[in-house]
C-alpha cells in the first residue's frame, strides 16, 4: 500500500511538472494574442489595436497597395478615427444597407460580388469586419464633407464654362495620342498596375510604341498604339486637363476603369482656326489675404489651379474667396488689366483698395470659347463639384490631424 501511495505521489509530481512546462511554453503565445488587442496608437479618445493594424495591412496587400503596407495601415487607421469622430459629432450615421451597397460597389471594381470578395479576404486571414470598417469610414466621411462644404463646392452655371475653353467645332485643339490598354482581373490587378506605373515613366515615343505592341490588348497594338489626330473635345471631360498638361512624349497617370487600365501618350498637339479674342466668359478667382509678402509667396508656391484655393480658404469666411465668370466687358478694369497678363493657372498679387493691411491674389481659371456652349454641362458640373469636395476633404483631414493628440506605442 505504501508503494502504491508513493507511485501515485510520483505521478502527481510528474504531472504537475508537465503542466508547468506546458504553461511556460504557451505563455508567450497567450501574451502575444493578448498584446494584439492592446492599443498600439491612441487618437484622442480612440484606440487602434495591433490586431487592427495587422488586419488593415493584410487588406492593403490583397488590394495591391504599394509601399509599406504596415505604415499605410497605421496612417489610414488614424485618419479613419479622425473621420469617424468628425462625422459622428454632427450626427451622421451609416446604415447597414449603406455599408452593404458600398461593399458591393468596391467589390465590383475588381469584377467580384461582395460575397466573393469577402470569401477572398477570409481565405487570406482577413475578417469581414476589417472590410466593413474601411467602407463605413469612407461613407460617413463623404457625407460629412458633403454636408459641411456642399454650398461652397457646388459650381454655378457660369463656373461650368471653365471646361469649355477647348473649341468643340471644326477647329480647336487637336491631339495626336498613342494608347496602351491593359485588362485586369481580381487576381492580377496588382501586377497589371505595377506594369502600368512603369510604363508611365517612359518619355520616348518609340519605347511607348514598343510597349504597346508587346503588352496592349487594344486594336491599335500592332500599330504601336498610335491613334489618328482627334479633337481634344472627343476625350472625356475629366481627361482633357490631364492631356493638355502633358509635354510631347509624356504619359498620363494610369486611367483605371472597371476592368482595364489605359495609358495615353501625347505625340503632338495643334491649335487651328481659333479666334482667341472671342470668349463667352473669362473665369477668375480672387482670394483676399493679409498684406504679408511672405504669406503671399507661400500661397503662390502651393497653388497650381483655382481649385487649390478652396483648400487654402477652407476655414475662412465665405467672402474671402470669390470665383467669378463674366464676359470681358463686365470684369472690373483693375482685374481685367491683371488677367490680360496671365495664362490659365497663373496668379498675381494685386493691391486694390486703400486698406494697407489687405491684398488680393488674382488667378485666371479659364477662358471659355464662345463656340463651346453646347458641351455636356452636367458632366462638367459633376466633375467640378467632386474636385472641390476632394480639395476640401484633403485640407480638413490635415487640419484634424494637426489638432489631434496622437500617441503611438512601441
Amino acid at each position: 500500500m505504501q508503494r502504491l501511495s508513493n507511485f501515485i505521489g510520483l505521478n502527481n509530481a510528474l504531472l504537475a511538472i508537465f503542466l508547468i512546462k506546458i504553461a511556460v511554453l504557451t505563455l508567450p503565445l497567450q501574451l502575444s494574442a493578448q498584446n494584439k488587442f492592446k492599443p498600439a496608437i491612441i487618437v484622442d479618445d480612440y484606440a487602434i489595436t495591433r490586431y487592427e493594424i495587422e488586419q488593415r495591412a493584410l487588406f492593403f496587400e490583397i488590394l495591391g497597395v504599394g509601399g509599406n503596407s504596415n505604415e499605410e495601415a497605421k496612417e489610414t487607421l488614424v485618419e479613419d478615427r479622425l473621420k469617424t469622430s468628425a462625422f459622428e459629432s454632427i450626427g451622421v450615421e451609416v446604415t447597414l444597407d449603406q455599408i452593404k451597397a458600398g461593399q458591393e460597389e468596391f467589390a465590383n471594381r475588381v469584377n467580384l460580388t461582395n460575397d466573393e470578395f469577402i470569401a477572398l479576404l477570409e481565405d487570406n486571414g482577413i475578417e469581414q469586419r476589417t472590410f466593413q470598417d474601411f467602407v463605413e469610414s469612407g461613407i460617413g466621411w463623404r457625407e460629412f464633407i458633403r454636408q459641411r462644404f456642399l454650398t461652397r463646392a457646388r459650381p454655378t452655371e457660369p463656373e461650368v464654362d471653365r471646361a469649355m475653353a477647348v473649341d468643340g467645332g471644326a477647329g480647336g485643339v487637336r491631339v495626336l495620342l498613342s494608347e496602351i490598354y491593359l485588362p485586369f482581373t481580381s487576381r492580377n490587378f496588382d501586377a497589371v498596375r505595377r506594369q502600368a506605373e512603369q510604363i508611365t515613366k517612359l518619355t520616348s515615343i518609340s519605347e511607348f510604341s514598343q510597349a504597346a505592341r508587346r503588352f496592349s490588348k487594344a486594336s491599335t497594338a500592332p500599330f504601336g498604339g498610335r491613334l489618328d489626330w482627334m479633337l481634344l473635345s472627343q476625350q472625356p471631360a475629366e481627361l482633357r486637363p490631364n492631356i493638355l498638361s502633358l509635354s510631347i512624349g509624356e504619359v498620363t497617370d494610369p486611367i483605371i476603369s472597371q476592368n482595364a487600365i489605359r495609358l495615353l501618350q501625347l505625340r503632338d498637339i495643334q491649335e487651328s482656326n481659333i479666334t482667341r479674342e472671342v470668349y463667352s466668359a473669362i473665369e477668375y478667382a480672387s482670394l483676399e489675404i493679409p498684406a504679408n509678402p511672405n504669406n503671399a509667396e507661400n500661397i503662390l508656391a502651393r497653388i497650381d489651379t483655382c481649385d487649390d484655393l478652396y483648400g487654402i480658404a477652407a476655414d475662412q469666411p465665405d467672402n474671402i474667396l470669390k470665383r467669378n465668370s463674366f464676359a470681358k466687358k463686365d470684369i472690373p478694369q483693375y482685374i481685367a488689366d491683371e488677367l490680360a497678363t496671365l495664362d490659365e493657372g497663373e496668379a498675381v498679387i494685386a493691391r486694390h483698395s486703400s486698406d494697407d493691411n489687405r491684398i488680393s491674389l488674382i488667378m485666371l481659371c479659364s477662358r471659355t470659347a464662345a463656340r463651346n456652349e453646347n458641351t455636356e454641362r452636367e458632366e462638367v458640373a459633376n466633375a467640378l463639384f467632386q474636385q472641390r469636395l476632394d480639395a476640401f476633404s484633403t485640407s480638413y483631414i490635415d487640419q484634424l490631424r494637426a489638432n489631434a493628440l496622437i500617441i503611438e506605442y512601441e
